[in-house]
């Protein structure tokens, strides 16, 4: 199945609590209305082997939409050997589904077993020469350039560099994508003291193939958690504004993952991405990926 082109708008993620509401609104056929959703994004972890109704739900929905994909335990970071048996297995629904774009965390998630969270990795020399290696390694299993998510984090063990330089370095080491997470920017300027317009504004711009935006939630005045149950909220509305005006408008994904509304105020979230991607278009719309 030939890839299908990733357009310049505004995705959701597709769970499986959201098929029933999304059937209701006519989807997965092409053309479905609210025509709100530009594209998808899946976790491969959660349909890699999964046939039956679901399989066949899931090839309706990429037979007639775009799709990305969005790891959730390669464990880039990790200190046991790659999972290369996964990266094959995730290579093989790519290619099945027509999806050209996947991308991982910046992050660990295990060691001798799973982990079940998102762990930081050290900011040092060291660990981007580590990181690098197994995202070139990654690269060539699956046979296209991957993009990696700057991840929010609680602590910063062993840090020798800014995250921001981390970041960086990564990129141009592995020679890969940033799938540039806006809402994490937020949540560790608050969480770690540091000024999110700066870090935003220092990160390669030409290097970006999507982003994420997403909610989060209020543990304390001082510690926010990134937990994609909520509505975005405007300071980071207004940081993704900000990405546009100093990139350029990318695909945009609205990460949900629990404390579903009805699908209409997610549809009113998706409008509100377009309508910044509208405003900030003449800066130089990005081309679709695939």
């Amino acid at each position: 199945m030939s890839p299908r082109q990733l357009p310049c708008g505004a995705g959701l993620g597709l769970r499986r609590a959201l098929l029933g509401p999304l059937a209701e609104h006519g989807f997965p056929a092409a053309g479905a209305t609210p025509a709100a959703i530009d594209f998808f994004e899946i976790a491969p972890e959660n349909w890699i082997n999964v046939g039956g109704s679901l399989g066949r739900q899931l090839r309706s929905y990429t037979e007639r939409h775009p799709f990305v994909c969005h790891g959730l335990s390669l464990s880039l970071g990790g200190p046991a050997p790659l999972d290369e048996t996964l990266v094959v297995k995730i290579r093989r629904l790519l290619d099945a589904h027509g999806i050209a774009l996947y991308s991982e965390h910046l992050s660990y998630c295990s060691d001798d077993g799973h982990l079940y969270d998102l762990m930081p990795i050290p900011f040092t020399r060291a660990a981007v020469d580590w990181v690098a290696a197994r995202i070139r390694r990654t690269q060539d299993l699956l046979g296209r350039r991957i993009a990696i998510e700057n991840v929010s984090y609680y602590a910063a063990p062993g840090r020798e560099m800014d995250e921001a330089d981390f970041v960086r370095e990564v990129l141009l080491a592995a020679d890969c994508e940033l799938l540039l997470d806006v809402n994490n920017i937020h949540v560790n300027s608050v969480n770690h003291g540091y000024d999110a317009e700066a870090f935003l504004d220092s990160m390669p711009g030409e290097r970006i193939a999507y982003y994420h935006i997403a909610g989060h939630y209020d543990e304390e005045p001082g510690l926010k958690v990134d937990t994609h149950g909520a509505a975005v909220i405007d300071p980071v509305w207004a940081l993704l504004e900000r990405a546009y005006a100093r990139f350029g408008t990318r695909p945009t994904l609205l990460e949900r993952d629990f404390n579903f509304p009805p699908l209409g105020e997610l549809v009113a979230e998706l409008d509100q991405i377009r309508a910044l991607q509208r405003r900030h278009a003449p800066a130089g719309r990005h081309a679709a990926h695939g």
